[in-house]
Parts: C-alpha cells; structure tokens; sequence
C-alpha cells in the first residue's frame, strides 16, 4: 500500500519525522542524509517533511531539540543545590548518551556535527545558547556566554571521545566514576570565579611560558 501524503493526527506524524530523521542522521551523518531519504522512513510525502521542518538544517535543529529537550534540561539543572550544577549535567548528558555497547541518538548527532560544518554549527548554537547559555544567564553568572560554551565544549568532547574514538581508558569507566571526574571541570565553569589577567612581566624579562 502506498504509504505517502498526509495522515490523521500531525502530532503523531511529526513524531515520526522526527524518529526517522533521528535514525537517518545518527547512521549515515548529516550530509548522507537527504529529506527524502527521511520522509521514506516514515512513510510520508518529501512535501510534509519540509511543511514540518522546512529545510534539513531546521530538521536537524528540530532532531536535536528534541534530543535534549531544552526546556525540561534547564528546569532539571536549575533545580538543585547551585553547588552540585556540574553533577546533575554531566548525569544528564550521559544518560542521553547511553551506554557504550548501545549508545543513544545523541552520539550520532554529535558524530554528525564532527563531519559537517552546518551540523557542527546547529550543535554548537544549542549547546551554547539554547540549553547552557539559558543556564548560565539564569544563573546570573559573568561571561555566560562563554562559560557555557566551555561546558559545551567539554561535553562535546567527552562524547566523541568516550564513544566515537572509544578511548580505553573512558571507555571502561563507569558514568559514575566520570561523573565524579569531570563534574568539578563543569562546575567551575558554570559557577566558579573567572580567572584573572595574567600579569605583565617586568621590562627586560623573559615570560614564563612553563
């Protein structure tokens, strides 16, 4: 039976876009994947997928938000004791990520943006605006925008390193015992206080550069 064209329920439909734009883009990378190639998946015309989502870049945007869920995430950090904020992120992006035998849509997406440019640029612009910056700025902390672009970085780079690269050490470690190791980098910069100029050597003198 031919399955294109518009079904009943657009809530439901758009779900299963997404779904499959999830699956397409963790599996063959950003720009393998094509809308049509998507809308196949779910069974419906390439026309509904660009009435949902518009172009691919607004699909992925639209996968990775509803990944991370921003606006649950932010509520979930934000509630809690300000001194254990590091904890309760890096608990939250490992249990999105999944375990290392059977990751989640995450890693793919993360993977996607390690090999296209547009990707790498969606993910950074949430991370660090939409989720962590929201963070940040509701913190009331100095330098939001770069504190939460340096947790981003930080997660971004245990991700692909954990589960791409499978570096044995991360690998073998549990998500607690990480936790406990990277949630204090997160920590300081999210809520720690910013380093100051470095001082200027006196005329004459060589800089230290160990």
């Amino acid at each position: 039976m031919n399955r294109t064209g518009r079904r009943p329920g657009a809530s439901t439909t758009r779900e299963e876009i997404l779904a499959a734009a999830a699956e397409a883009f963790s599996t063959g990378g950003f720009e393998a994947t094509s809308m049509r190639q998507v809308a196949a998946a779910a069974g419906v015309d390439p026309a509904l997928v660009r009435r949902f989502f518009g172009s691919k870049e607004q699909l992925f945007g639209a996968v990775v938000t509803d990944v991370f869920q921003p606006e649950r995430a932010v509520a979930m950090l934000l509630d809690g004791p300000r001194g254990r904020l590091g904890e309760r992120l890096v608990t939250y992006v490992l249990g999105l990520l999944g375990e290392v035998e059977r990751p989640g849509p995450l890693l793919g997406l993360m993977r996607s943006a390690a090999t296209s440019e547009p990707a790498a640029a969606l993910i950074r612009s949430f991370l660090a605006d939409d989720m962590l910056g929201e963070v940040t700025r509701r913190l009331g902390v100095d330098r939001p925008e770069l504190r939460a672009a340096l947790a981003a970085g930080q997660l971004v780079g245990l991700a692909i390193t954990r589960y791409a690269v499978r570096a044995d050490a991360l690998v073998a470690a549990g998500p607690d015992e990480l936790a406990g190791w990277v949630a204090p980098a997160l920590q300081r910069y999210l809520t720690g206080r910013a380093p100051g100029p470095r001082p200027t050597p006196p005329p004459g003198t060589t800089p230290d550069h160990d």
